[in-house]
């Protein structure tokens, strides 16, 4: 475990508050790293709300997931996303609210299978497209190189640097 000495100014928790000066270390570009993900992660989870009628962050991430595998339950999201069942109860409420998910008949136990609506589909499809295109509107001053090669770093960096293997999140959408 390496230890990257940095003088924090101000408030202790420098990450968290932009205040962090790393010195000139081996792993000061390591620290960049890990900042800028602590930042895009805030930005994509908390960021700006979505337009009216679109879905959250965290709602994509569930519709996305019960397009991909219609008949689950929500102790599945549980369990793939790594969150509580009263995580995933609370955002699928919404959805079903929003006439986006369809929950089916089925026992209480095991929960209800779970399907997009025509709704759900046209939101999902919507947000999407939306998504593709704040991406696109991100990179539009870059290469088609730079392009290339910025997806090539950040597979390399989801698969913990293996390069060859492509079998864990196939799906692009959130």
């Amino acid at each position: 475990m390496r230890v990257v000495e940095a003088r924090v100014v101000g408030y202790s928790c420098g990450v968290q508050h932009n205040e962090v000066e790393p010195e000139e270390t081996p792993a000061s570009g390591v620290v960049a790293v890990h900042d800028e993900l602590v930042r895009l992660v805030r930005q994509l989870v908390a960021g700006d709300r979505p337009p009216v009628g679109s879905p959250t962050f965290a709602q994509h991430s569930l519709l996305s997931f019960v397009a991909r595998n219609p008949g689950c339950r929500a102790t599945q999201i549980s369990d793939a996303f790594g969150v509580h069942r009263s995580t995933v109860s609370r955002q699928l409420r919404g959805c079903i609210d929003e006439g986006w998910v369809n929950a089916e008949p089925g026992p209480l136990r095991s929960g209800h299978p779970l399907s997009l609506t025509d709704g759900g589909v046209a939101v999902l499809a919507g947000a999407d497209a939306r998504r593709v295109e704040e991406v696109r509107d991100r990179v539009a001053s870059w290469s088609d190189s730079e392009i290339a090669a910025f997806a090539r770093h950040l597979r390399k960096f989801r698969q913990g640097g293996d390069t060859d293997d492509d079998s864990i999140g196939d799906d692009t959408r959130a």
